[in-house]
C-alpha cells in the first residue's frame, strides 16, 4: 500500500452501505458463439472509508440463488451443483485487502473473493464516479468496479464439448459493478 495520502473530494471518512435499489452486480461470459449476460439480484454491501481514502476497507455478499439471466432453465442450472451449488454454498462473497490509486480517481482494489467455498485474490479496477446529496438530503457515492476472474479458480468447471472441438462455456467471467452508496449516519 502506497505512503502517499490520499484524498477524494467529497468522500467523506465514515460507513457507506450500497444501496441495491440503485446499483448492479452483473457479469458475461462466452456461451457458444455470443455471450451470456446476468445480474445478481440480491446483494449487500459496505465501504468503510478512511480519511485516507488508501486506508479505507470494502465487504460485499451476494446471494447466488438471486442469479438473473434472463431464462429460468439457464438460471435454475446455474444454481445447481454444476455451477453455484447454492443448496450448500449460497453466498458468494468480497472483502477488500488492499486498495491502490492508478491515477486520477481511478484505483485498483484487491480483495478476497470466495464462491463455492473457494477463496481467490482478484483485483478489479474501480472508479470514483462522484458524491452528491440526493434529492432527499442524504449523501451518496458512486462507484464503479469491473474485473475478470477464471470461473475454474473457484471450482465451477462444468462445461459440454462442441462438434467443433470447441467448449460450450469460456473459462473467463467479466464481473461489473455499478454501486451507489448511502453515507451512513
Amino acid at each position: 500500500m502506497s505512503n502517499t495520502l490520499t484524498t477524494i473530494p467529497g468522500l467523506e471518512a465514515g460507513t457507506w452501505a450500497i444501496d441495491p435499489a440503485h446499483s448492479e452486480i452483473s457479469f458475461t461470459v462466452r456461451h457458444l458463439m455470443s455471450k451470456v449476460r446476468g445480474v445478481f439480484r440480491d446483494f449487500e454491501g459496505t465501504a468503510v472509508v478512511a480519511a485516507d481514502a488508501l486506508a479505507s476497507t470494502a465487504s460485499a455478499t451476494i446471494q447466488l440463488a438471486s442469479v438473473d439471466t434472463g431464462t429460468k432453465q439457464r438460471d435454475d442450472h446455474l444454481r445447481s451443483s454444476d455451477f453455484f451449488n447454492v443448496d450448500t454454498q449460497p453466498v458468494m462473497t468480497f472483502v477488500s485487502t488492499e486498495p491502490r490509486s492508478v491515477d486520477d480517481g481511478r484505483f485498483v482494489l484487491a480483495g478476497d473473493l470466495t464462491v463455492n467455498g473457494i477463496t481467490r485474490s482478484v483485483e478489479l479496477a474501480l472508479e470514483v464516479l462522484g458524491v452528491e446529496v440526493n434529492g432527499y438530503g442524504q449523501t451518496i457515492a458512486g462507484f464503479e468496479a469491473t474485473g475478470e476472474i477464471n470461473r475454474k479458480d473457484f471450482g465451477i468447471d462444468f462445461n459440454m464439448p462442441l462438434d467443433s472441438g470447441r467448449l460450450m462455456i469460456g473459462d473467463k467471467v467479466t464481473v461489473a459493478l455499478m454501486v451507489q452508496a448511502a453515507k451512513q449516519a
